[in-house]
């Protein structure tokens, strides 16, 4: 793994990049962090898909606010210092923003040596933002993943089952089970939303997961939710970067 900086249209990203475990492999991955930023629990994951033979990349979305953290995900959002400012940073960091970021993103994977098929995997504030990322690059981005992704059916323009039209990548979500901010009745509007649009798609609940259940950092942590959630995750990957 390596720090990359990547030029955009509104300052520097910074990144991490993690080359593939095959020296010919061309397929890439952009990994859309959660709301407790780039760390070293992230990096890991990012490790696990890179040795499975895609170039990944893990860019600070919220690079627009300068230095922050490292935060603890078992208890930044409780803390009276950091709940406020991470609120800050997902409240000012919109949609658009990250949408527009992504084309840089995909310019850094094809100059670090992932010219082949691109997908997203997004948790958190991320899988959102991983699925915006392929309605706004659809001619780029073939393959799109959330797990326990928030808003994604919302009322709000920005939601992706309001923007589900442009998608033309296949689409994986996975959903917890006791989710607040992806409720059933969001993952049925979803659900609808890409049918009509006719996105290839899977959305799959994982019962007795909690919002969090993959991240190994995170309070809601599930070692066998989290397995799961790779085999899923990693199969989906394939099927659609491998072919």
């Amino acid at each position: 793994m390596r720090d990359i900086e990547i030029r955009t249209k509104d300052g520097t990203a910074k990144a991490a990049f993690v080359p593939p475990a095959s020296p010919t492999a061309r397929a890439g991955v952009i990994f859309y962090m959660d709301a407790f930023g780039p760390r070293a629990s992230l990096y890991t994951m990012a490790e696990r898909l890179a040795g499975q033979g895609y170039a990944v990349l893990v860019p600070d979305l919220f690079y627009r606010f300068g230095a922050y953290g490292p935060f603890d995900a078992k208890t930044a959002f409780a803390n009276e210092v950091t709940g406020p400012q991470i609120r800050k940073m997902l409240a000012e960091t919109t949609q658009e923003m990250t949408m527009c970021d992504s084309g840089a993103f995909l310019d850094a994977l094809h100059e670090n040596g992932a010219t082949g098929p691109i997908g997203a995997v997004g948790y958190c504030m991320g899988g959102a933002r991983a699925l915006n990322a392929a309605g706004a690059w659809p001619d780029r981005i073939v393959a799109a993943a959330s797990f326990h992704g928030g808003n994604l059916a919302s009322d709000a323009p920005d939601s992706p089952a309001n923007r589900a039209a442009s998608i033309k990548a296949r689409v994986y979500v996975g959903s917890a089970e006791v989710d607040n901010s992806f409720p059933p009745a969001q993952s049925a509007r979803l659900a609808e939303a890409l049918r009509t649009d006719g996105v290839d798609h899977i959305i799959e609940n994982y019962a007795g997961m909690q919002h969090g259940w993959c991240v190994p950092d995170h309070r809601a942590y599930d070692e066998k939710g989290a397995e799961r959630h790779w085999r899923r995750l990693l199969e989906f990957l394939a099927d659609t970067l491998d072919g």
